[in-house]
C-alpha cells in the first residue's frame, strides 16, 4: 500500500485500513451476507458515512488494496525505460500479486469472495478495470507500437494470470506458464518496440 506523506492522510489512512480490518473480521466471523454496513461502522466506531467517503461498496470493503494493486500493476509497465522489456517486469508485479494473494492468512478471505456470488462478481469487475488501466499503460509506454487490441489481451492474459495461479497447486509456476504464453504472443504480434 503506498505510503501517505501528510499527517492529514496518515489518518486518513488509517481510518480506511481500521474500517476494511473490521469489515474482514466481521464477514469472517458471520458471513458477507449476515453483517450490514452498520455493523461494519459500528465495529469500527465510525459513522456510516465515514464508512462510505473511504468505500464506495460493501463489496469494496473485501477489497480494500483494489486501487493499490491497480496503481502497482500499471506503474510496474509505465515506469519501464525504452529499452526495458515489458513481459518480463509484468511477470514480476504479477508474482507480487499473487505472492500476496496465496500468503496463508488469504486462504479464508478467498473462501469468503469464493463463497458469495455479490464478492466474485464484484472480484470480475475489479479484474476487467485493471485490465483495462494495465492496457492503457502498456500502450502509452516508450516505444511501443502495439495496437490497443494486443495491449488488452495481454493485459487481460496477465490479470488472469492471478486467478489461475491463485487456484493451482504450485501458484509461482503457474504464472510463469501463464507468461511463458504471453512473452510468446507478445514476441510475434505486431512490431516489436525496443526491448520487447
Amino acid at each position: 500500500m503506498t505510503v501517505p506523506s501528510g499527517r492529514r492522510e496518515r489518518k486518513k489512512a488509517a481510518t480506511r485500513q481500521k474500517i476494511a480490518d473490521a469489515a474482514l473480521r466481521l464477514f469472517l466471523e458471520r458471513g458477507y451476507d449476515a453483517v450490514g454496513i452498520r455493523d461494519v461502522a459500528a465495529e469500527a466506531d465510525v459513522a456510516v458515512t465515514t464508512l462510505f467517503s473511504h468505500f464506495a461498496a460493501k463489496e469494496a470493503l473485501v477489497f480494500e488494496r483494489d486501487a493499490d494493486f491497480e496503481q502497482r500493476l500499471a506503474q510496474a509497465v509505465s515506469g519501464l525505460a525504452p529499452h526495458e522489456p515489458l513481459v518480463p517486469a509484468l511477470r514480476r508485479e504479477i508474482h507480487a500479486l499473487v505472492r500476496h494473494c496465496t500468503a496463508d492468512d488469504a486462504a479464508p478471505v478467498w473462501r469468503l469472495i469464493d463463497e458469495t456470488p455479490a464478492l466474485r462478481e464484484y472480484e470480475e469487475s475489479m479484474r476487467l478495470r485493471h485490465a483495462e488501466a494495465l492496457a492503457v499503460a502498456i500502450a502509452a509506454g516508450p516505444g511501443r507500437s502495439r495496437t490497443a487490441t494486443e495491449c488488452r489481451a495481454v493485459a487481460r492474459f496477465a490479470i488472469d494470470a492471478c486467478s489461475l495461479a491463485r487456484e493451482a497447486a504450485d501458484p509461482q509456476a503457474a504464472v510463469d506458464e501463464v507468461f511463458r504464453m504471453i512473452e510468446a504472443a507478445w514476441e510475434v504480434t505486431g512490431s516489436p518496440g525496443p526491448g520487447d
